[in-house]
């Protein structure tokens, strides 16, 4: 018989340490005396106390590993159980949300995407901005481990290629889950403080400089004002973009680089095809608007590298309305939405990786129908890569493919047009934040759908996060059975 308590004490203890960290926005409001904090104590004090006891209830289930079914369900259920708690301040704040929009504005923060039902940020108290900050950070650190621990033990979406790199945990997945996520954490935390400084120097002040740090280094996007990062646009923009670009980049890299190996960084395909895209695509973009504002150069440039790599990283940052630089620059921001950055970092969408793999084998195909008797591998970084991470990869392409059509219809049934339908499903399992056109554009938000689109995009949010196939697989028969 299937045992889910080991699934529930994991995530009780994970529901109770979202509730301590509710303490964190109760100081900062209780500084600042608008009197939200009962919101915030009322809402950790029913968290911390359903998931202690829930983990109370089932600490005697514990084992020293997990099952393979078990894994599944415990890496879906934490991203679903952290936003119903994670929504609480939300409902009982000064939004005066309903549960749907306050559950959508969770989920799209620990998931780090970044879209919003919220208007009119810049009033809001700061325990409530820094609650949206904390979410976008927690997702953040909390996405490195499942990509680095569980995705590669699960297979899925060709992850496992990278199971030599984040250690073998099968059989052992909360121990080593624990260490590999202490050598994360004070890179995360390094790289956040210094995004902080560096925010400061630009002139943000601490609150400001923090909160964003925070939605940066996530490459969440989520910001203190309406016109998101328009109101800091200049030198904070040059910071938000190297910062986005290092949180994009495999952590698993700096580890290895702070244990002494200084330029494995640049020795991994991953971070230079990255970096090279983002380099041609900002260079075709900064042409197009120089011939739009052919006097200012400097904007020009600026705007297109923070927006091209905003959307690319999947942060969703904006600094400009770019629905209104023609056709061409809004398709091209539609399809590089769906690239992302690299496995095992903070950004979000089909990832680097997999493209690699994806044309490594096309390029194997050709090779045979030039040479039909030839034997040809596809490889990755010079290893020879087997049908069975092949097989994944292709399968997440196409299922990737199938998801994003049937979202949109599911969205077009609930009203919306073709290009809200569209745009708003793939940045939701892209995990990337605005969409396009005028609704949920980088002008807009997602506060004017209906209920019904935003728990569609609320499980595309996290069904995108987890590489979709984690997800579904608890939805088949199989699954259960074995």
């Amino acid at each position: 018989m299937f045992d889910v308590r080991p699934v529930a004490y994991v995530i009780g203890l994970l529901v109770a340490c979202l509730g301590g960290t509710m303490l964190l926005p109760l100081v900062v409001d209780l500084a600042e005396g608008r009197g939200e904090w009962p919101v915030f104590l009322e809402s950790a004090s029913i968290t911390i106390l359903a998931g202690g006891l829930t983990a109370l209830s089932c600490s005697n289930a514990v084992k020293e590993g997990l099952s393979l079914q078990q894994t599944f369900l415990l890496t879906t259920g934490v991203w679903v159980a952290l936003p119903v708690f994670g929504a609480l301040p939300f409902v009982l704040g000064a939004t005066d949300a309903s549960y749907t929009d306050a559950f959508f504005e969770a989920m799209s923060g620990l998931t780090t995407t970044g879209s919003t039902v919220f208007t009119g940020l810049d009033g809001l108290p700061k325990g409530l901005l820094l609650w949206r900050g904390l979410l976008q950070w927690l997702g953040g650190i909390g996405i490195i481990v499942v990509a680095m621990v569980f995705l590669p033990e699960l297979r899925v979406g060709g992850m496992q290629i990278f199971r030599s790199e984040a250690f073998d945990t099968m059989g052992k997945i909360l121990p080593r889950a624990t260490q590999i996520s202490a050598s994360i954490s004070s890179i995360y935390i390094t790289l956040t403080l210094f995004c902080t400084i560096f925010y400061l120097l630009c002139g943000l002040n601490p609150f400001d400089a923090t909160v964003h740090a925070m939605t940066t280094v996530s490459t969440g996007g989520f910001a203190n004002y309406d016109a998101s990062f328009a109101t800091f646009a200049g030198p904070a923009e040059y910071v938000a973009t190297v910062f986005m670009v290092l949180a994009a980049l495999p952590f698993v890299r700096y580890v290895q680089m702070v244990a002494g190996h200084r330029f494995v960084l640049f020795s991994d395909s991953q971070v230079m095809t990255f970096i090279t895209i983002i380099g041609v695509l900002v260079v075709v973009t900064a042409i197009v608007l120089l011939s739009i504002f052919p006097h200012h150069p400097e904007q020009a440039v600026r705007e297109a590298l923070f927006n091209i790599t905003s959307i690319m990283t999947g942060t969703g940052y904006a600094s400009v309305d770019y629905m209104t630089w023609g056709p061409f620059l809004i398709a091209m921001f539609f399809f590089i939405g769906l690239i992302g950055g690299c496995a095992g970092s903070t950004a979000c969408s089909v990832k680097i990786f997999r493209y690699q793999l994806l044309f490594a084998s096309i390029r194997v195909q050709l090779r045979r129908i030039r040479a039909p008797h030839g034997v040809f591998v596809p490889r990755y970084e010079g290893r020879p890569v087997g049908p069975d991470v092949m097989s994944s990869v292709m399968s997440f392409f196409v299922f990737f493919v199938v998801t994003l059509g049937v979202l949109s219809v599911a969205l077009s049934l609930t009203g919306l047009d073709f290009i809200t339908s569209v745009s708003g499903a793939a940045t939701a399992i892209a995990n990337i934040g605005p969409g396009l056109g005028d609704k949920i554009g980088p002008a807009g938000n997602f506060a004017g759908l209906s209920d019904t689109a935003k728990w569609i995009l609320s499980f595309a949010m996290l069904a995108g996060r987890l590489e979709l196939l984690a997800v579904f697989a608890i939805f088949t028969v199989g699954f259960w059975r074995a």
